[in-house]
């Protein structure tokens, strides 16, 4: 199986070396970018990389665009006729472009859509994928299969259930790191120094996502909140200031701004 990506960027190189942690001989990765930089930063990781994108789909198998939603119907049109004739599965990672719109760039081809999350530069993302019905189980195994290089994987049966994934886990990452900074500029002012914050802030985020990952969040809260304790004050104050209510404000926006692209890209 050939692999192309097309794109050569951050999420795009950590996909290549996921990949080739998991097996994938570096020949079967090919990827395409008009930036001599991350053309570089591609071969650096030992795979080919091209300036010319029909150089990299011409061979094909599954196509993976790794572009910026913003230019993904350019590169689409420029690939149009090679993606047709080759019918590689499309798997494009362009936040809040549609199936429809995908389809009326590149014609008729298998189309899965991914959701990732930045984290998975690091191997630890999450990302959610749908396909539709002209998508054979094969194809499908391949899209999770490239997914998994960089984290977990999950499937949506429905496409429009996609916004709601970019507010909560696309977007999510800058949620927790606003949170990480917050505790992190309290912790200074009430006397840490700064360096030790921040591991502190780190280490507390790292395992509280560990013990969440196998009990529920509110029973690990109430747990962990003794009656007339410090943790019940901090958090009675949280939950006075509206913490909740200002979380499913900013998802309820999150979400609102993806169906706009979505309208934006149709």
């Amino acid at each position: 199986m050939t692999i192309a990506l097309i794109g050569g960027g951050n999420m795009a190189q950590s996909l290549v070396g996921g990949l080739l942690r998991a097996g994938i001989p570096s020949g079967e990765i090919v990827v395409s970018d008009s930036n001599a930089q991350a053309r570089s930063a591609v071969a650096a990781l030992g795979v080919t990389a091209h300036a010319d994108n029909h150089a990299a789909v011409r061979y094909a198998d599954t196509l993976v665009l790794a572009v910026k939603p913003q230019v993904l119907a350019a590169v689409a049109s420029e690939i149009r006729d090679v993606v047709r004739q080759q019918q590689p599965l499309v798997v494009s990672i362009a936040a809040g472009v549609g199936t429809r719109a995908l389809l009326h760039w590149l014609g008729p081809v298998a189309v899965v859509r991914a959701m990732p999350n930045t984290p998975a530069l690091v191997g630890a993302g999450i990302t959610v994928l749908y396909s539709g019905k002209d998508v054979s189980a094969e194809q499908r195994r391949s899209a999770e299969m490239i997914m998994r290089a960089v984290g977990e994987v999950e499937w949506a049966d429905d496409e429009s259930l996609l916004d709601a994934v970019t507010a909560v886990s696309g977007s999510g990452p800058a949620y927790f790191f606003l949170v990480m900074e917050a505790l992190e500029q309290a912790a200074v002012q009430v006397g840490l120094d700064p360096g030790l914050a921040h591991r502190l802030v780190c280490q507390t985020a790292l395992g509280s996502a560990l013990m969440a990952r196998t009990d529920d969040p509110a029973v690990l809260r109430a747990r962990v909140t003794s009656p007339g304790g410090t943790t019940e004050r901090g958090v009675g104050v949280l939950e006075q200031q509206g913490l909740r209510t200002t979380f499913a404000a900013a998802i309820t926006a999150a979400w609102a701004r993806s169906r706009e692209l979505l309208d934006l890209y149709r």
